[in-house]
C-alpha cells in the first residue's frame, strides 16, 4: 500500500463527506480492492485481523516511544499482516512496524519521500489541533461497533476541526465512524 493512498484518503476525508469518503477510506485501507500480493486482498486481511493477538490501539501505544502517533493501520505487506504506526516528533516523521504477534516495536523508518512527508504534515498538523489522543478516539468510536476489530485510524481536518476516521471490521463488513478530536 502506498503513501499516495493515504493522501488521497485524508484528502478525501477532509473534503469530501458521505459515500465518497467512505470509498476513499476504505481504499486507503484496502477493504475494496485485492493487492498484487499473494493473499493480500480483503480475506487476507480479514484472517489477519483475526488471528492478531494485538490490537490497533496496543500498537499506538507501542509507537509512542517513537513520537506522537498520528495515523496507523493493520495492512498485509508480502501476504503478512502487519501493524504501521505513523509517529510525529521534533519535526521528524518516522512508520514503527509493530509485531501484531507481541506488540513490541519491530521497525522504525524514518519517511523521507516528498509525498510521504506531505502526508505526515498534514497528519501532524491534524492532531496538533488534537484534544485526544488517536487511542482515546479509537477507544471511543470501539463504543458504537462493539466486538469489532480496529483495521485503522486516519486523523484529517474537517471544517477547521481535527477528526479520525476510525475503520472496523465486524464480522465481514468494514465501516468507518467518523470520532471528534477536539
Amino acid at each position: 500500500m502506498t503513501r499516495r493512498n493515504l493522501i488521497v484518503a485524508a484528502a478525501v476525508g477532509s473534503v469530501v463527506v458521505g459515500l465518497g469518503a467512505l470509498v476513499g477510506l476504505a481504499r486507503h485501507f484496502g477493504v475494496l480492492r485485492e493487492d498484487d500480493d499473494d493473499d493480500a486482498g480483503q480475506e487476507g486481511l480479514i484472517r489477519g485481523l483475526r488471528a492478531s493477538k494485538v490490537s490497533l490501539q496496543e500498537g499506538l501505544t507501542a509507537s509512542e516511544r517513537e513520537g506522537q502517533p498520528i495515523a496507523g493501520k493493520f495492512e498485509v505487506e508480502r501476504g503478512k499482516l502487519q501493524l504501521s504506526v505513523y509517529t510525529a516528533k521534533d519535526g521528524k516523521f518516522s512508520e514503527v512496524l509493530v509485531d501484531p504477534a507481541d506488540g513490541n516495536v519491530a521497525k522504525v523508518e524514518p519517511i523521507t519521500k516528498a509525498d510521504d512527508l506531505a502526508t505526515a504534515q498534514s497528519q501532524s498538523a491534524a492532531m496538533t489541533s488534537a484534544k485526544i489522543s488517536l487511542k482515546d478516539a479509537v477507544d471511543k468510536a470501539l463504543g458504537e461497533a462493539a466486538g469489532a476489530h480496529v483495521v485503522g485510524v486516519i486523523p484529517n481536518l474537517k471544517e477547521g476541526h481535527p477528526v479520525a476516521s476510525v475503520v472496523f471490521l465486524k464480522g465481514e463488513r468494514f465501516t468507518i465512524v467518523q470520532q471528534p478530536l477536539d
